[in-house]
């Protein structure tokens, strides 16, 4: 039976903690039953609640956020974490670069889990750091895949970072050229010797899950290479989606990687 009594807390910490133990990610009439929440309520709630960064969102499916996982790993048996790790560690041996899986916040997005090989120790790992859009390239490939309406929290440290935002060189143009690609490629914002070139999974038009980032030497992410890399992460991206049961396959297409390669040598040139 609904428990129309129950509070707003107990209807929201419920909903957190059968999304955290189940076994697989859940369809909102799963959800519903599983706390016995009406599903208009249940959804009402679930929508604040991957706002928040509680729950993640994957075409009609949810399961545990960044912030189940920042209180507790344990919870990321069940996690998104958990599902995408094999395509991490696959997409890092074919590339020999450190690959992160990263998912959006309030203004920022945050690293939720790294493969790093022996080889590249020496480059930072990143996790559970919050990134902001004009200095990462993962968090760039998520907030392109976003409404342009919905960008806003996410612009704004750029803008008080004084980071460039119009102008062929601006973060407006970056996040054009990446909406375009599919890709988007970072070279020396961060560290000056290091690229790395991320890719967004996107299960429904305008809601991006998360992104896959490939990080390695910036001398390895010339032409061939860089080409070789964007064919790589977009089958990872695509084994993620599959991982959880999306029907949509990340944004873009094969002929994206070689198309705007032009495009990836402007960006990485800055």
């Amino acid at each position: 039976m609904p428990r129309s009594s129950s509070s707003a807390v107990d209807k929201a910490l419920d909903l957190v903690e059968a999304v955290s133990r189940s076994d697989r990610p859940l369809r909102l009439s799963e959800v519903a039953e599983a706390v016995g929440l009406h599903r208009p309520t249940a959804y009402r709630v679930l929508a604040d609640l991957v706002r928040r960064g509680w729950v993640l969102r994957t075409g009609d499916h949810y399961l545990p956020g960044a912030a189940v996982l920042r209180i507790s790993r344990t919870a990321s048996a069940n996690s998104l974490a958990a599902l995408s790790r094999p395509a991490l560690e696959a997409l890092a041996a074919r590339t020999g670069m450190m690959v992160n899986l990263q998912v959006l916040e309030h203004d920022r997005s945050r690293v939720v889990d790294v493969v790093r090989p022996a080889r590249l120790e020496m480059i930072s790992l990143l996790i559970d750091e919050a990134l902001p859009v004009h200095r990462f390239a993962g968090p760039l490939a998520l907030v392109a895949a976003l409404r342009p309406e919905a960008r806003g929290p996410y612009l704004r440290p750029a803008e008080v970072d004084g980071h460039p935002m119009t102008g062929p060189h601006g973060l407006l143009a970056d996040l054009e050229r990446v909406e375009r690609t599919g890709f988007a490629v970072e070279s020396g914002r961060t560290e000056a010797l290091v690229a790395s070139v991320s890719r967004a999974v996107v299960p429904e038009p305008g809601l991006p899950l998360c992104a896959l980032t490939v990080v390695g030497p910036a001398a390895e992410f010339q032409e061939p290479l860089l080409t070789e890399l964007r064919h790589a992460l977009l089958d990872a991206t695509s084994d993620v989606s599959g991982a959880l049961g999306s029907a949509a396959a990340p944004a873009g297409s094969a002929h994206d990687v070689s198309a705007h390669a032009v495009d990836d040598r402007t960006e990485d040139a800055r």
